[in-house]
């Protein structure tokens, strides 16, 4: 099961005078991760390396930022699969301290920096939604709504023509049981799409 974070969570450490500020977020896709790291150049303006790697949408991206290739992002981004972790940024701002880590050096650091982030973070488990679109002959609409909400689904707009349409969103796993009862209590009469 896939998991985000609650919140955002930080570490710092200190290698052979090196600064390593790791951070852990949740975010929601890739135009999200890219303002964040924009406002963490903006915040550390001294700082030789800003690295990420993002795990957004079943899709990743990194950026060693000037690191060598592999030895920055990609552990990170290791470090985010490992915890099965979704819809989440990590970050790492780096301070040169004038000692040179070597490749190795750089990816323990890289990926303690954010493990060590992790360890306070609250995780919690990604639970994939659906939009459906309902639409039921008004006599219907009280028991269709009721469905709606015994389901744990939510209403997320509603406009009234010919009939009630109900924009409603639902996690994934339980759209067949909520299409169901909707065609039970409307005999029928309501149609679902999405």
């Amino acid at each position: 099961m896939p998991f985000t974070l609650a919140t955002r969570h930080h570490s710092e450490l200190l290698i052979k005078k090196s600064r390593f500020i790791g951070c852990v977020e949740p975010v929601s896709g890739r135009e999200e991760a890219v303002a964040r790291v924009a406002d963490l150049r903006a915040q550390h303006p001294g700082a030789r390396h800003v690295c990420w790697a993002l795990m957004a949408g079943g899709h990743s991206a990194v950026n060693d930022d000037g690191e060598p290739s592999g030895t920055a992002a990609r552990p990170m981004l290791d470090v985010l699969r490992h915890q099965e972790l979704e819809g989440v940024l990590a970050t790492v701002v780096r301070y040169f301290g004038g000692v040179k880590l070597g490749a190795g050096g750089l990816v323990r650091a890289y990926t303690d920096a954010v493990a060590q982030a992790l360890i306070g973070a609250e995780r919690v488990p990604l639970i994939r939604t659906q939009l459906l679109r309902v639409s039921a002959p008004y006599a219907f609409e009280g028991a269709v709504r009721r469905e709606i909400d015994a389901s744990g689904a939510v209403i997320e707009g509603m406009q009234h023509g010919a009939d009630v349409e109900l924009a409603v969103r639902t996690a994934e796993d339980t759209v067949d049981a909520l299409v169901a009862r909707i065609g039970d209590v409307s005999q029928g009469r309501a149609r679902v799409e999405g």
